[in-house]
């Protein structure tokens, strides 16, 4: 059975899918969010998440994590698109750069940090499955880039409690260098 195109609905912040089908946006035309010090995020997604996987395009700034260190039951995958980035697994640091892909299986502890002199933009791919199995867990390399919480909770409320809420925006020129405005003719 054939899947149906999805239509784009204009919004004050980019386009956003109506309804399930396929579908092909431009991230700088797409909703955006800004998470503050944690940076800007795309999900691409409508008013419902996308069933099996959630797909981020984030941009970090030096220093801003993209989330607080965790592990959780499902697998996550990330790919440095620009810049540099920290990735701190299993309580190591590494240095990751363009296009080094992290492949963190599920019950990996883990989070990323931006660094470098600019922006980082980062690709993360996640299995769906619910929050059973989220542990947001104490890691002194973690507490030290902003990035850790000081006591263990399963409650993202709580991990993020001292953060400012996301807010919907429209892309901010900038975020993605090197984006092409118009599309080349084929």
């Amino acid at each position: 059975m054939a899947a149906p195109e999805a239509r784009l609905r204009a919004t004050r912040f980019g386009l956003t899918p109506d309804g399930e089908g396929w579908f092909v946006v431009n991230a700088a035309e797409s909703r955006w969010r800004d998470f503050g010090p944690l940076g800007a995020g795309c999900d691409f997604e409508g008013k419902r998440p996308f069933r099996q996987l959630g797909v981020n395009l984030n941009v970090l700034g030096p220093g801003q994590p993209l989330g607080m260190y965790h592990r959780e039951r499902h697998q996550e995958a990330f790919l440095v698109l620009l810049g540099a980035c920290l990735l701190i697994v299993e309580g190591e640091e590494r240095t990751l750069r363009a296009w080094d892909f992290f492949h963190c299986p599920g019950g990996t502890a883990h989070v990323i940090v931006g660094a470098g002199d600019g922006p980082s933009v980062v690709l993360a791919v996640g299995a769906r499955g619910g929050r059973k199995g989220l542990v947001y867990l104490r890691e002194e390399a973690a507490l030290a880039r902003g990035a850790g919480v000081t006591q263990e909770t399963t409650r993202p409320a709580e991990a993020y409690g001292s953060f400012p809420r996301p807010a919907r925006c429209a892309y901010r020129p900038g975020w993605l260098p090197g984006r092409v405005d118009t599309p080349e003719p084929l």
